[in-house]
């Protein structure tokens, strides 16, 4: 069980394995592992267990949030850790489905914004029926729409906002792309299908 996992430069937090989504294309559903570490959690990790996992700080470029679950359901361990490498001077990336407002029932970017350097967050479709079909949301109908104005909400809060989507039959990239960077106007990134070390390359 790793709560942490280093890909190149960057360290990964994997604190929860629970997502509001159940996306059939997500890797969680077919592998434990991500290049050797095993990511199936037995237990959810403290803000103290998460950050004696870290070590030292400084010996990674970036620090992300990304494991096998929604990170933003923990958001409290999320702002505890996430001050302290603020303090550290250590960048911080959140990669997350955009339901986090939805979960806590709030507007919950401008607590993490302060913290945070870039945010990546999982749009996947160009639109809420593709969305649905694709990503199962469990807040169901409408969840598409809250995930736009979550990114709407990032856009002047936080310095770096990247959409991310999975290079997928069902998804129309070039549709998607368009409503991005002209309706939303954040910086768009293709996903490539089970392919991790690509996926980081790219940061996604």
């Amino acid at each position: 069980m790793s709560l942490v996992y280093q890909l190149g430069h960057s360290l990964y937090l994997n604190i929860t394995n629970r997502c509001t989504n159940q996306c059939g294309f997500c890797v969680r559903f077919k592998n434990d592992c991500i290049q050797g570490y095993n990511l199936t959690l037995g237990f959810e990790p403290t803000a103290q267990d998460i950050l004696e996992a870290i070590g030292d700080p400084a010996c990674f470029q970036e620090i992300v949030f990304c494991g096998y679950g929604e990170p933003l359901l923990r958001l409290p361990e999320v702002l505890a850790v996430s001050q302290f490498l603020k303090e550290q001077k250590v960048p911080v990336r959140v990669n997350t489905n955009g339901h986090g407002n939805l979960i806590h029932q709030r507007n919950i970017v401008p607590e993490i914004a302060p913290y945070i350097s870039a945010i990546s967050i999982s749009l996947n479709a160009e639109n809420e029926a593709v969305y649905n079909q694709l990503c199962q949301p469990s807040f169901g109908t409408g969840t598409y729409q809250k995930v736009k104005e979550f990114i709407l909400e990032c856009k002047p809060q936080i310095p770096k906002v990247m959409v991310t989507a999975v290079a997928l039959p069902q998804v129309d990239i070039k549709a998607l792309k368009q409503l991005v960077e002209q309706e939303l106007g954040v910086i768009f990134k293709v996903r490539h299908y089970n392919d991790i070390v690509q996926e980081e390359k790219y940061g996604q």
